[in-house]
C-alpha cells in the first residue's frame, strides 16, 4: 500500500503495542494533535482518526457530510481480500451501511420493534437464563465468567426474543461464536447463522405470532426477506459482543477495583455505578470504523478529501480532558458518553436500555446467587484481548464457596 504524504509519519492503529494498550496510544496523539490525526490501519491503509469529544459528536451528527455507505471510501477498491478489518470497513447489505430515507425506514422497523420489548419480561428472561448459567458451575467453587457466563447470556437471551426453540439454542451460540473467530469453519458457521435467521422469517411471514420477530415482518416499513434476514442478524450480532463485554468488563471492575470491593454487596446502586462507570473507561465499542467524507474540507487542522475515512474514536473521545468525570461520584451518573455512537447511525432506539436491562442483571443475579465471589488471580492477571475495536476479557478465573443451592427453576424441573 503506498503511503500518501499525509501519512508519512502516520500513528499505526495496529500491531503488539496498540493492542495491549490502546489508552497511552490515545494519550501520545493527543500530545501531538488538536483533534484528529493521521492514522494507519492494517496493511497501512490511510485514514483519520478522530478523538475529540467535540469533533466526534459533530461527524456522527452531520450525515449530510459524512456518509455511511462504505462504497464512498476512496481506497475501497484497494482493500485486500483478506483485509483483518474488511467486517468492519467493507459494505454489506444490512442496514448498517444505509443512508438518508433508506436509513431511517430500515432503522424505524429496528427501534419500534426493539422498543416494543416488554422490560419486565426481558429482565425475567435475563434472570431465568442467568440462573441456568450459574447453575452449571456453582458446584465446582471456580468459574470463569466470560466464557461461562457473560459471553452466554446475550445470544441466549435474544434468541429466546426471536423465538427461537430452546432446543436450537445451544448450536446457534456454537455457530454464533465460531463466526467471530479466524478460524476455517468461521465462514460456515456465520452462514448457519444466517441461515437460520432467514428460515425464522419465512417461519414468521406464514404464521406472524407476536414477539420481536413478527413485529418486524409485520411493519409498515415493508421490509423485505433480504432486509429482514440482514438485520435481524446485525441485531444478534450487535447485541452479542458489545453486551457480553459490557457485563465481563464491569464484573473485572467490581471485582478488581477498590472502589467497588469494599462495597460489592451494595445492592443496585453499585451495579448501576459500575456499569456506566465502564462506558466512560474502558467502553466495549473502541472504535468505529467509519464515516466517509461526502465532500473536500477541513478537519481538525488537516485538508480532508472526498472519500477520505474517518475512524471514529468512542474511548478515545470519552477520555477527552474537557468532557471526562473526575471523580468516581461524577462518573456514576454522567451519561453524556459516546459509548453508543450519536446520531441516526447510533445504536437503534431502545437497544442501549435492552442492552443495560440485559447487564444489569446478570450482575445482580450474579452477586446475590455467589455473595463470596472474589478473582482466583491477582488483578494485574487479568488479560485484556486486542482492543483496536471492541475491548473486553479473554477471561474472568473467580472463586467461591461451591454451593449445592439451585435456581428455582433448576429444582422445578
Amino acid at each position: 500500500m503506498n503511503i500518501p504524504p499525509s501519512h508519512v509519519n502516520a500513528t499505526r492503529l495496529y500491531g503488539q503495542r496498540f493492542d495491549e494498550d490502546p489508552a497511552s496510544v490515545y494519550r501520545e496523539i493527543r500530545g501531538v494533535h488538536k483533534s484528529v490525526a493521521p492514522v494507519l490501519l492494517d496493511g497501512d491503509m490511510a485514514a483519520w482518526f478522530v478523538f475529540s469529544y467535540r469533533d466526534v459528536h459533530q461527524i456522527l451528527s452531520n450525515p449530510r457530510l459524512f456518509g455511511r455507505d462504505a462504497r464512498r471510501w476512496n481506497l475501497y477498491d484497494q482493500i485486500p481480500e483478506d483485509w483483518p478489518l474488511a467486517p468492519f470497513g467493507s459494505w454489506g447489505p444490512s442496514v448498517l451501511h444505509t443512508e438518508g430515507a433508506e436509513h431511517q425506514r430500515r432503522a424505524g422497523a429496528i427501534g419500534d420493534a426493539l422498543d416494543a420489548v416488554d422490560r419486565v419480561e426481558l429482565a425475567r428472561i435475563c434472570e431465568h437464563t442467568a440462573d441456568q448459567l450459574i447453575d452449571s458451575f456453582s458446584r465446582e467453587g471456580t468459574a470463569d465468567l466470560i466464557g461461562q457466563y457473560a459471553q452466554q447470556i446475550p445470544i441466549r437471551v435474544i434468541t429466546r426474543l426471536y423465538g427461537i426453540p430452546e432446543e436450537e439454542i445451544p448450536a446457534l451460540v456454537a455457530d454464533t461464536e465460531a463466526a467471530a473467530t479466524e478460524t476455517p469453519g468461521a465462514l460456515a458457521a456465520h452462514m448457519r447463522v444466517v441461515g437460520r435467521i432467514a428460515q425464522m422469517i419465512a417461519e414468521r411471514r406464514a404464521a406472524p405470532g407476536t414477539g420481536l420477530p413478527a413485529r418486524m415482518v409485520t411493519h409498515p416499513a415493508n421490509l423485505t426477506d433480504d432486509e429482514l434476514t440482514h438485520d435481524m442478524h446485525i441485531v444478534l450480532m450487535g447485541a452479542q459482543q458489545p453486551t457480553a463485554d459490557w457485563i465481563g468488563n464491569t464484573l473485572r471492575l467490581m471485582l478488581a477495583d477498590s472502589q467497588f470491593s469494599l462495597t460489592l454487596q451494595g445492592g443496585r446502586g453499585s451495579a448501576d455505578q459500575a456499569l456506566n462507570e465502564v462506558l466512560w473507561k474502558d467502553t466495549p465499542v473502541q472504535n468505529l470504523i467509519g464515516r466517509y467524507a461526502i465532500q473536500p474540507g477541513e478537519l481538525g487542522g488537516h485538508r480532508i478529501d472526498k472519500g477520505d475515512l474517518l475512524v471514529l474514536g468512542l474511548a478515545a473521545a470519552n477520555a477527552d480532558p474537557r468532557v471526562r468525570p473526575d471523580t468516581f461520584g461524577n462518573g456514576a451518573v454522567n451519561r453524556a458518553h459516546m459509548s453508543f455512537a450519536q446520531g441516526e447511525h447510533s445504536c437503534p432506539f431502545a437497544a442501549p436500555e435492552l442492552a443495560e436491562v440485559m447487564a444489569r442483571t446478570a450482575i445482580e443475579v450474579l452477586l446475590d446467587r455467589l455473595p463470596d465471589v472474589e478473582l482466583a488471580v491477582p488483578p494485574e492477571e487479568v488479560r485484556w484481548r486486542p482492543a483496536a475495536w471492541v475491548r473486553g476479557l479473554y477471561s474472568l478465573p473467580v472463586q467461591f464457596m461451591p454451593t449445592e443451592r439451585l435456581s428455582p427453576a433448576a429444582l422445578i424441573t
